[in-house]
């Protein structure tokens, strides 16, 4: 679904055609900078969602902020203190962006890369978990 997916968020960007199309479009482009490889869908109704062996983060819009929510959010080191938004959850984090506010790419981009060998980490790390052993039945 990547192309369409790709397609959706173009349309979207240019359906919003103020400051949130701006900045969704901005971030996009910082995510892709960092992986170029990675994958965008449409999920749960119009929302843009970028994706490296699981999910990074989506993009959602409303009327005054532009939310990028971490789905592991949580476990990623923020030192910048980038999220201001989702922080008494236990998975999730979330970056408010109001209109007018300047990101701190370098600190954005270092998120997203976090991120990305978090997502990488646990997809190893279910490859190579050791399956039980099947027991021997004690019926013939």
């Amino acid at each position: 679904m990547s192309k369409e997916a790709s397609k959706a968020i173009d349309g979207r960007i240019k359906e919003l055609g103020d400051w949130r199309g701006e900045m969704l479009a901005h971030v996009r482009a910082l995510i892709k900078q960092v992986d170029p490889d990675v994958v965008e869908e449409w999920k749960w109704r119009g929302v843009p969602v970028w994706e490296h062996d699981g999910i990074i983060c989506t993009g959602e819009t409303y009327k005054a902020v532009v939310k990028l929510t971490f789905a592991k959010g949580a476990a990623l080191k923020d030192p910048s203190k980038l999220f201001n938004s989702s922080l008494d959850g236990n998975v999730r984090r979330a970056i408010d962006i109001p209109e007018g506010a300047k990101i701190n790419e370098k600190a954005l981009k270092a998120l997203i890369k976090d991120a990305i060998a978090l997502n990488s980490e646990k997809k190893t790390a279910k490859k190579t978990a050791k399956k039980p052993e099947k027991k021997e039945s004690l019926i013939p």
